[in-house]
């Protein structure tokens, strides 16, 4: 509704209100009319000297009655008409006001047509304005001066505060609603100060009711931080977005206040202590807005950050940008030194414990504020009463509103390219393919996702898109425990600890050298360019596997940094005694000297003893297939081969029974032919014309060519190699040669398997090839002799092999093993035992 003000109007009243609204006046009363409205009739006089209505007579603002000496005719009343008759005079004389000839009319409107335009047109630009009624102390009506012509009267919501609300009547049911507590004197407040006051207001925003919310600036300052300092107004989250750096003024106004326990805030003073910051590092990102902290003490503790949240895994829209966000947190924050303050405690719900809420810094910048800036985490919006907030709320607000607006991460329309990590060591085959990829590769970038052990990890190449499980090359780890029932080996589970703080979630590069047995990626692994097996060495935490370092040309860094560690007696060294031997002379790496003595400055090799039983010799080479003998081990394949025998007992099902050809490298259960049982095993080769497949029996190192009949699928994941590892391993007599013919290579495996079968023995490590073959020297446990009644010296002394011709480096070194088998070896050949019985095989 428009209306158009007489002329001069609104200059008349303008007059009167800057000249007496807020001022200390006299007045005195002339005349009363008791009829009707009862109301007294006056003279009003400023300190200052000016009298009302004389100077507004005088301006020409306003005129007599024609009934002006009509109310009263006392002298004092004639006296003020004459006055007032002559101050007319002279303003209609000087055309004043109303007496000019410029005619001041008004246009003023009582609505806006478009809130939102209005807004857009006026933001950020000072109105003039005069409070004409204030309904509570966050809300008023204020007639805005657009123009000199043209003014509009309309609600303003104070920007920035919630007044409790005064009492009201409901409009549905006529029933009145009592005031909230410390509304009446929160509208009272305001009323004092605001109505028919000057003020400047700036349009910051519209509400959803299409109200628009302002700062409203008072002659001594923003009215809303005055309210909040009395205790009669809290802040409101909804405008900060609106007021952007304003807001800090605000919360600190209604923290003065809240702390003085005034008003709203009686009885609710915060008791919550300033909190201190503390330095930590980042040792794992769990989630984008969840990381592990490791403090000075060396513990992990899990923090949230507060006040943001994930991209919703239950969004469709923003779960496709989990993996994107997580990435951006772990390459802001991980294994960084960090400034965190704790905000407050997130309580246990839904299965997660109790947490810290936390404000983390890197290099002086909030990382939760950088996420949200990059559109990878959302706010949370707090309840009023909920202290346990970021102190930067407010800029966290105004960072997700801009990344909105510019549709940055989960706010753009489409979702980001999907990235699907290709696992290159969920089998053999697709291991060594990969593997002559990378090898021609130096130093290829990775990400450790994963840490299995001390040295063993999952690793992720996102320029291959690939995923892979890596070995160091070169060292020995102690195993830790890999279940709450398993038993880890001595410094295992130390080693596996210090691999994960050092690793976990690191940039590292890796040379990759060759692949193992089950699809491992073996070679280096660079850690801030420095080889991590050197400092598992240097720590004590794993031993140099001679032979691999030998061949891998960092030797030299891998024996001094196993020799440091020896020295200072860390970790698995702790009782290291360089005076003491392994008790073995001829159990040396070495190399002979030129006259060939050994070598006294080169370490020793360390013994490695493994329990270990002979399960199969293949009787074209004479290697064996080992079986270790343990808690971990033995009693796990014994279960799981009773569990095997057990469901395969049963009639054979659809679930049971082959649906296609198998292929090569496929793993299935296979029926024994000797004793009818099913065992794990892996397909080496099929013949479809025949339907018949051999396989290789995993946990015993036998293989056989059965028909497909007897192979059945293994998709059960109990049976799986996951949950228990091919138990056969390779292996190879050290030092020895067995005979090419193949008579005496069948007499010699047959006279191997004689002295070994069904028995529990002794495996002394000799070296491992990369590979993952063992050369073994074998004992029986219950045998007298000591190191020198070994089974390979047995094998030679009754002629069913000869010592090695070309001899691998490290059996060089070992000068007193090699000249005890040869004077066995002439004994045999002299007494004309097994291969020698009709003279020397090795002449021509």
């Amino acid at each position: 509704m428009n209306l158009i003000f007489q002329p001069f109007a609104w200059a008349s009243r303008e007059y009167l209100r800057e000249h007496l609204i807020g001022k200390t006046v006299q007045f005195k009363i002339l005349y009363t009319i008791p009829t009707g409205v009862k109301r007294d009739y006056g003279t009003v006089f400023l300190r200052s000297g000016g009298s009302f209505p004389d100077d507004s007579v005088a301006e020409g603002l306003v005129k007599l009655r024609d009934d002006a000496g009509r109310k009263d005719d006392s002298d004092e009343s004639k006296k003020l008409l004459e006055k007032l008759e002559t101050e007319q005079g002279n303003a209609k004389s000087s055309s004043k006001g109303i007496w000019g000839s410029t005619r001041g009319k008004i246009e003023n409107s009582y609505e806006l047509q478009d809130p939102k335009a209005f807004v857009e047109q006026w933001k950020g630009k000072p109105i003039e304005a005069t409070i004409e009624r204030v309904f509570s102390g966050d809300r008023m009506i204020a007639r805005l001066q657009l123009s000199q012509t043209k003014h509009v009267q309309t609600m303003v919501l104070v920007a920035g505060i919630r007044a409790p609300s005064t009492k009201r009547t409901n409009t549905t049911d006529g029933k009145e609603i009592p005031a909230e507590p410390f509304g009446t004197e929160a509208h009272q407040w305001m009323e004092e100060r605001m109505l028919n006051r000057k003020v400047k207001i700036e349009v910051l925003g519209a509400s959803p009711q299409n109200q628009l919310v302002c700062a409203v600036i008072h002659p001594n300052g923003t009215i809303a931080k005055y309210i909040l300092e009395a205790g009669l107004a809290r802040c409101t989250d909804f405008h900060s977005t609106m007021l952007g750096g304003q807001m800090s003024e605000l919360r600190q106004a209604e923290k003065k206040a809240k702390d003085k326990s005034l008003g709203v805030f009686q009885g609710t003073a915060t008791t919550k202590p300033m909190a201190a910051e503390t330095d930590a590092i980042v040792s794992r990102v769990q989630a984008a807005d969840t990381v592990y902290l490791r403090g000075k003490s060396g513990e992990e503790k899990r923090v949230q950050l507060s006040s943001i949240r994930q991209p919703k895994p239950t969004d469709p829209k923003q779960s496709p940008f989990q993996a994107d966000a997580k990435e951006f947190l772990r390459k802001k924050l991980i294994g960084k030194h960090v400034r965190v303050t704790t905000d407050g405690k997130k309580m246990a719900s839904e299965g997660f414990e109790e947490r810290d809420v936390v404000t983390i810094l890197v290099n002086n910048k909030n990382v939760a504020l950088q996420l949200v800036e990059a559109g990878y985490a959302s706010v949370i919006r707090h309840r009023r009463d909920d202290g346990d907030r970021s102190p930067a709320y407010d800029e966290l607000l105004a960072a997700e509103e801009a990344a909105q607006k510019d549709e940055e991460g989960m706010w753009s329309p489409k979702p980001p390219a999907a990235k699907t990590y290709q696992d290159y060591s969920e089998n053999v085959q697709k291991a060594k393919v990969q593997s002559s990829v990378l090898q021609r590769q130096k130093k290829i970038p990775a990400i450790v996702d994963f840490v299995k052990g001390g040295s063993r990890f999952t690793v992720l190449i996102p320029r291959e898109n690939a995923k892979l499980t890596f070995v160091l090359s070169c060292v020995r780890t102690p195993r830790s425990a890999r279940s709450a029932t398993d038993k880890s080996e001595p410094f295992g589970q130390e080693a596996h600890d210090f691999a994960t703080r050092r690793c976990m979630q690191r940039d590292v590069e890796i040379d990759v050298e060759a692949t193992d047995k089950v699809g491992g990626f073996i070679g280096t692994l660079y850690i801030n360019r420095e080889n991590f097996a050197k400092l598992l060495l240097e720590e004590g935490l794993a031993s140099v596997h001679a032979y691999s370092a030998e061949q891998s040309g960092h030797a030299t860094e891998l024996f001094a940094a196993e020799e440091k560690a020896k020295t200072a007696k860390k970790g698995m060294w702790y009782d290291y005694d360089p005076s003491i031997t392994d008790g073995v002379e001829d159990l040396t790496l070495n190399e002979p000297s030129s006259n060939g003595a050994s070598d006294s400055t080169a370490p020793p090799a360390k013994k490695d003893y493994r329990d270990v039983m002979v399960t199969h010799i293949d009787p074209a080479t004479g290697h064996l297939k080992l079986q270790m003998v343990g808690t971990s081990t033995s009693g796990a394949l014994t279960e799981l081969m009773a569990s095997f025998a057990k469901h395969h007992r049963s009639p054979p099902s659809s679930e049971k029974s082959l649906q296609a050809a198998p292929k090569a490298g496929d793993l299935v259960a296979a029926r024994f032919s000797a004793d009818g049982e099913w065992y794990r095993a892996r397909i080496r080769r099929n013949d479809r014309d025949n339907k018949k497949a051999d396989v290789l029996f995993i946990d015993y190192g036998n293989s056989e060519t059965l028909p497909w009949s007897d192979l059945r699928p293994m998709t059960q994941p109990q049976f799986s190699t996951q949950k228990l590892k091919a138990q056969a391993i390779d292996a190879a007599f050290s030092f020895l040669q067995f005979p090419s013919m193949s008579n005496y290579l069948a007499d010699s495996c047959r006279f191997v398997e004689d002295i070994t079968a069904n028995k529990q023995l002794v495996a002394s490590v000799d070296a491992e090839e990369k590979d993952g073959t063992l050369w073994i020297t074998l004992f029986d446990a219950e045998a007298e002799g000591g190191e020198e009644a070994s089974i390979n010296s047995e094998i030679v002394t009754e002629g069913w092999a000869i010592v090695r011709r070309q001899l691998k480096g490290w059996e060089k070194g070992r000068v007193k093993v090699l000249e005890r088998l040869t004077k066995r070896e002439d004994e045999a050949r002299k007494e004309h035992k097994g291969m020698w019985e009709f003279g020397d095989i090795t002449e021509d």
